[in-house]
């Protein structure tokens, strides 16, 4: 995917507000053997770009005063309420050196799974992106993920599914991680009348009492063992 920047020459609070102003949205570009450029963006065909979901989580190419660089978006700072890009920073892209990336994942396929058709079951995806490493040219836009072979009762694991070549998952606490889970409509029906009912249940005078009772008996015994100050 690729996008046009140019230089910017002025930095501050002071300058980044007036080129917002005129429609333009300050960044930076680090990382690489070069120093770090400030840069400026058309706000408009960005906003665009932030929009698809190859924009964040694959190899950029950035075209800047005639020449092209390999980019990765790191960071994307937005105004609390409105609809406005207050700043972007790129990393330039070594073509040597492993990446650390979010990558979304694609389900497919779950309508047909056994689990939903036949077995009256639902399915929850527990994770929606992964954390992997992989050199730049193995950096995929996606992970597809084929959920029709779920059945009940049988969640669907990290280990369960093919990463494409050269991508690695980063752990964070979690080796095999529950990508998706499965359930029946009865369990989940059942855990629903259960919270239900025991927030409709009806309060006890005497039990509520006994408990307030309790409460004070402790509270007024902690008073009674603290010392007493010395004068």
């Amino acid at each position: 995917m690729k996008f046009v920047a140019f230089e910017r020459a002025k930095q501050g609070t002071g300058a980044s507000r007036r080129l917002r102003i005129t429609g333009r949205t300050p960044g930076i570009v680090y990382g690489g053997t070069g120093e770090p450029s400030l840069i400026e963006l058309d706000h408009n065909a960005l906003f665009h770009a932030i929009k698809k979901e190859a924009f964040h989580a694959s190899v950029l190419e950035m075209e800047m005063g005639g020449k092209t660089e390999k980019v990765l978006l790191r960071d994307l700072q937005m105004h609390p309420f409105k609809q406005l890009i207050l700043h972007i920073d790129f990393q330039r892209v070594d073509a040597r050196t492993r990446l650390a990336m979010k990558v979304p994942l694609h389900y497919s396929g779950e309508e047909e799974s056994p689990a939903v058709k036949t077995e009256n079951c639902l399915v929850n995806h527990v994770m929606t992106e992964l954390s992997i490493s992989c050199l730049p040219k193995d950096l995929p836009e996606f992970i597809a993920v084929d959920l029709s072979g779920l059945k009940k009762g049988s969640p669907l694991h990290l280990k369960d599914i093919t990463l494409p070549k050269g991508v690695k998952f980063v752990a964070k606490g979690q080796e095999n991680p529950v990508l998706v889970s499965v359930s029946s409509v009865s369990e989940e029906a059942e855990a629903d009348a259960a919270a239900a009912a025991a927030a409709a249940a009806p309060v006890d005078p005497k039990a509520a009492k006994a408990a307030a009772a309790k409460d004070a008996k402790t509270g007024a015994k902690a008073d009674a063992a603290k010392p007493v100050a010395k004068k």
